[in-house]
């Protein structure tokens, strides 16, 4: 696993009337500081890859649909610098995955609907001031094959 990447498993609470269940709380060992919380809606077969952060952390959840996750480790100091990791997150699968600044990140939604991706970050967006840097989905320098491998 990447350095400082951090998976916390979310836990359902079911009886006959539904589930319940806690996604972030401020004492998770996960928790920094809360700056933004944010959602967004991919359709099946997007794409959304890659960019990273100097200030910002970030902490990922998939409520809705599946989505393959990739992280590649781009700080020279890290003891897993170019390391990649891949994560399946998604309904079927419920955790939190925190991504620490330096760690490039992006996903492709699985399956044959929407994914909705809630994420939370330790600073909000300053349009003026934007901390987020972009590299293409294909970057040769990640070298991540996106296409599903039937087995």
């Amino acid at each position: 696993m990447i350095e400082g990447v951090i998976q916390k498993k979310l836990v359902k609470h079911c009886d006959d009337r539904g589930y319940f269940m806690e996604i972030l709380r401020e004492d998770d060992a996960i928790f920094g500081s809360f700056g933004q919380a944010s959602m967004s809606m991919s359709y099946p077969g997007v794409i959304k890859a890659f960019h990273y952060h100097h200030r910002q952390d970030d902490i990922w959840y998939f409520p809705w649909g599946s989505a393959q996750v990739v992280l590649h480790d781009m700080r020279p100091d890290s003891t897993t610098f170019a390391q990649t990791d891949v994560y399946y997150m998604g309904e079927e699968n419920p955790f939190l995955l925190f991504i620490p600044r330096g760690v490039a990140h992006g996903y492709r939604v699985l399956g044959h609907k929407p994914a909705y991706i809630v994420y939370f970050t330790n600073e909000a967006y300053d349009p003026a001031h934007p901390d987020e840097y972009r590299m293409a989905y294909d970057d040769p320098a990640i070298g991540f094959n996106w296409n599903t491998k039937n087995r």
